[in-house]
């Protein structure tokens, strides 16, 4: 009898911290979704993580998307080209800045594929402008929900 009063106080225990528990879960979730409802527009997330160089084009609603970091790519005649990509964004299309995170590793796939696929007599003496306008082409073919206007090398070493 005294195991069974002791079970019951422990389960009533027990009920009553998860019931607490439940209840500041739901009070957190409700000031959350208040917040996020009362917000101003212009303190939405964006996607920039660096592209601080190139502010001198950045604006309250254009954003350089550098997400794609420093990419180390081999080429044809055994050099390695470093390269960081930029471009800006409207940051107020928020539908089109998902679609630009969730295509960061096409991105990448493009340049890769792109310098990759040069012959090695042209490996060194790249024509930058020309590699811009065919790899923003590429990337304007995948994207859906907008469209890349210009590239920025931020970044551009040929190793040999």
């Amino acid at each position: 009898m005294i195991d069974n009063y002791k079970s019951r106080k422990i389960l009533r225990i027990v009920n009553t911290v998860l019931l607490s528990i439940a209840a500041l879960m739901a009070t957190f979730i409700i000031l959350v979704s208040i917040f996020a409802l009362t917000r101003p527009e212009d303190t939405l997330p964006t996607i920039n993580r660096t592209g601080q160089n190139l502010s001198n084009i950045q604006s309250d609603d254009i954003r350089i998307y550098s997400g794609l970091e420093r990419i180390r790519i081999p080429l044809a005649n055994a050099s390695i080209i470093i390269l960081s990509v930029a471009f800006p964004y409207s940051a107020n299309d928020i539908t089109f800045t998902e679609e630009l995170a969730a295509k960061t590793g096409e991105f990448r796939s493009i340049i890769i594929d792109y310098f990759s696929s040069l012959p090695a007599s042209g490996a060194n003496q790249i024509n930058e402008d020309n590699a811009k306008q065919e790899i923003l082409r590429r990337f304007n073919n995948i994207l859906r929900l907008g469209r890349i206007t210009v590239l920025y090398f931020t970044e551009m070493t040929i190793i040999d």
